[in-house]
């Protein structure tokens, strides 16, 4: 798929303000088959797309088939939307094989034509591109059940702020095609001299290969599915020991929401490992008997097998009481690993758990300060013997721990005390994990063991310069979690002020301290990253409902939690208890006018009610599936890095976007009630005034022509509720 891009022949496709791109479509000219009542009847088979970037520039080809499914001839037109502002020098397309010449048309004969569809198809849904130029294409015939190929390439050079490219491809379109794709993939290949840091999609689940320094492939793919969002990718151009990204959105009068991404460079294994110690503490309990012993060992075994010569290791294995390896930490020499293996064989599962007197062995050993010192503790019981108080332990563990080792926790089971192995893995700034009855125990510490072989660096800390003022971050800046190589590290937070800025980053590696500097710019009235914004509130309400959960329920903290999971989307059984509960009341009450609901909207939500209040509440529980289920929910939550991973839990409800449609249309939530579609905004903005316009009717149009920045709103639907420049706007049929 490789080949050189000659700069000379580059096209603009992006302007420097960032608009969207559209990809194309194709519209049926009325009348429509009688099957198929829309403009839109033909069917997306697949949609398939490579992407070649070299340095800043791209080459993006498209593959996409498209079927008729009807028993109707067919005629009608291919369109292209293009960005505001942007210069096409070549556009290539082939249809059906054939290469076919593309009419360009100014973005007010474009608008002409969007209104013309509007008001005969009585379908808003292309008003979105309103104010763009548009290439435009006659397709005719397209025969009754057959198919039809189409094939583009376009150029462009890609945006580049704060020493971080975006990439954009416009999947959004594809709510155009009358079903699901059958497929549909995106794979993205990088090059670029000097080096390929911190790739981050905050769109899509993709998989990242590094092939070296210079080159990444990027890929994305599902089956059966109607995508409605744009994929954005973005990738570091810095030169330094680590790659920093910072992207930053303000909404006008609104404090703004950063994302910042930090990584290592590229580790080609030449450079020496940082040295570490590592305590392994292993429950061998009654309970772990049969096969969870036995992947307990397998886990041991391969831990033991990769430490590297500099490093320092000992293993307690703990039941009624516990017994280390050494009587401290020791050389990962090949006679100690030797010593470990038949420590491990000797690994017999019988007695209680005693877990005070577990800690106590693990941290009897002397490190070394300019080693790291981690603890990878597996039990998958609750603390029988010894101390057994939740508080007392997490206390007393604590002050056993005096070198501030990171402790990683790993519940084996369900018959475990989430809320104790939680604080533990918190207070020292680590993470945990469980592993359910039906999960391979060795697998899931192996792939942990392989994250944090290496350190980068520890004991981090940011500051931010120019008059920024950093606030709600997670992971929390004055708390942030060690930096391995081969990892990445994303910090979503609020600030205050705007304009450049000096990042800088301090940290620990083999006892040295280090400092790096990074000049970044922090956005003021601009919503070009609007993505930032719902995935930073998925991150603060799994921090809110982390508290909940270990500490208890407040009425300030719902509130919160409440306000935000609307504002922004943000759709688990959780919130959606807590919305669907603060609805009905204001409902009930008249606070709230049913055609303002959002959740509590449909009839399908207000019938799960039962299910998502057993869910909030059983999050409660300190042990049990329900336990489990909402640490790593809520966890997941707090560790949101796309949009997907901001719906923690909808899976289990076979959650459904055709029976609960919300987007996210200029930074907030529009939700789909049964009245229409009604924008969060209404709900949380103060509206000096209201007005009603009648769909596809001439006020609407001018409206419409008044008002560009609403025509993403406006496309939703003919039943619409918005806010728009201090005021309600209801569109109605």
């Amino acid at each position: 798929m490789k080949r050189r891009i000659a700069i000379a022949t580059i096209l603009l496709l992006l302007a420097a303000s960032g608009a969207a791109r559209a990809d194309g479509f194709i519209v049926v000219r009325p009348p429509f088959p009688p099957a198929s009542p829309t403009p839109f009847p033909l069917e997306v088979i697949y949609h398939h797309v490579e992407v070649e970037i070299e340095g800043r520039f791209a080459i993006t080809e498209i593959d996409q088939k498209f079927y008729n499914p009807t028993n109707s001839r067919i005629e009608g037109f291919y369109l292209f939307p293009v960005p505001e502002g942007a210069v096409f020098e070549e556009f290539s397309l082939e249809l059906g094989g054939v290469e076919m010449e593309a009419e360009l048309l100014d973005a007010e004969e474009a608008r002409r034509i969007y209104e013309d569809i509007v008001r005969q198809a009585r379908d808003p849904a292309l008003l979105e591109y309103v104010g763009r130029e548009l290439y435009k294409l006659r397709v005719f015939p397209i025969e009754p059940k057959s198919e039809l190929p189409m094939r583009i390439v376009y150029r462009e050079a890609l945006p580049e702020e704060n020493l971080t490219i975006e990439y954009v491809y416009p999947l959004n379109t594809e709510k155009f095609s009358a079903k699901p794709l059958e497929n549909v993939s995106v794979v993205v290949e990088i090059e670029r001299e000097g080096g390929v840091e911190n790739v981050y999609c905050p769109t899509h689940e993709v998989d990242v290969v590094r092939k070296s320094d210079d080159r990444v492939v990027v890929s994305y793919e599902e089956r059966r599915v109607k995508p409605d969002i744009d994929f954005k990718l973005y990738y570091g151009v810095g030169d330094g020991a680590f790659d920093l990204t910072l992207l930053s959105t303000k909404p006008a009068g609104e404090d703004g929401y950063f994302f910042l991404s930090l990584a290592p460079d590229y580790d080609d294994g030449k450079s020496p490992p940082v040295e570490k110690d590592v305590t392994f503490v292993f429950d061998v309990s009654g309970s772990m008997k049969g096969e969870k012993i036995e992947q307990a060992r397998e886990a041991l075994r391969y831990c033991v097998g990769e430490l590297r010569s500099g490093d320092r290791f000992q293993i307690v294995r703990f039941s009624t009481e516990a017994r280390g390896l050494f009587d401290g930490l020791e050389p990962a020499n090949a006679g100690n690993k030797k010593k470990a293996d038949a420590f491990i064989d000797k690994m017999s599962p019988v007695g209680g758990t005693n877990m005070e007197d577990a800690f106590r062995v693990a941290f009897a050993s002397k490190t070394d300060p300019k080693h790291p010192h981690f603890v990878v503790f597996v039990t998958d019981g609750k603390p029988t013997i010894g101390e057994s108080d939740e508080a007392k332990l997490t206390r007393a563990i604590e002050k056993m721990n005096a070198d501030d080792a990171r402790i990683f926790v790993f519940g084996v089971g369900t018959e475990i005390n989430t809320h104790l192995l939680d604080k533990i893995a918190q207070s020292t700034k680590a993470a945990r994990d469980y592993i359910a009855p039906s999960e391979d125990v060795d697998k899931a510490i192996v792939a942990f063991f392989d994250k944090v072989e290496s350190p980068a660096l520890i004991d981090l800390e940011i500051d931010f310069g120019g008059g920024i003022d950093v606030y709600q971050s997670y992971p929390k800046i004055d708390g942030l979690p060690d930096l391995f190589k081969g990892s990445t590290l994303t910090i979503l937070g609020r600030y205050e002020g705007d304009g450049d800025s000096r990042v800088i980053l301090r940290g620990e590696v083999e006892g040295s301290n280090k400092r790096f500097e990074y000049d970044a710019s922090f956005a003021d009235d601009e919503t070009r990253y609007d993505f930032v914004a719902p995935i930073w509130a998925a991150r603060r309400i799994g921090h809110l409902l982390e508290l909940i959960r270990l500490n208890g329920e407040s009425e300030e903290l719902v509130e919160e939690i409440v306000e935000l999971a609307r504002t922004h989307g943000i759709v688990t059984p959780y919130t959606s208890y807590l919305i669907l509960e603060d609805e009905l009341a204001r409902a009930a009450s008249g606070d709230m006018p049913e055609e303002q609901a959002t959740v509590s909207g449909t009839e399908r939500n207000r019938a799960d009610k039962s299910r998502y209040e057993s869910d909030y509440y059983g999050a409660g529980k300190k042990s049990g599936e329900e336990s489990v289920q909402a640490s790593e929910e809520y966890r997941d939550l707090n560790q949101a890095a796309n949009y997907r991973q901001t719906r923690q839990g909808m899976n289990r409800y076979g959650y459904d976007d055709e029976v609960q449609q919300t987007r996210n249309v200029q930074g907030r939530a529009v939700y789909q009630n049964e009245y229409g579609w009604v924008d969060s905004y209404v709900q949380s903005k103060a509206a000096n005034d209201r007005s009603r316009i009648q769909f596809a009717s001439e006020e609407y149009f001018e409206y419409l022509g008044a008002n560009q920045d609403a025509a993403q709103l406006m496309a939703l639907g003919k039943n619409v509720q918005f806010y728009h420049n201090g005021e309600v706007v209801e569109i109605y049929e």
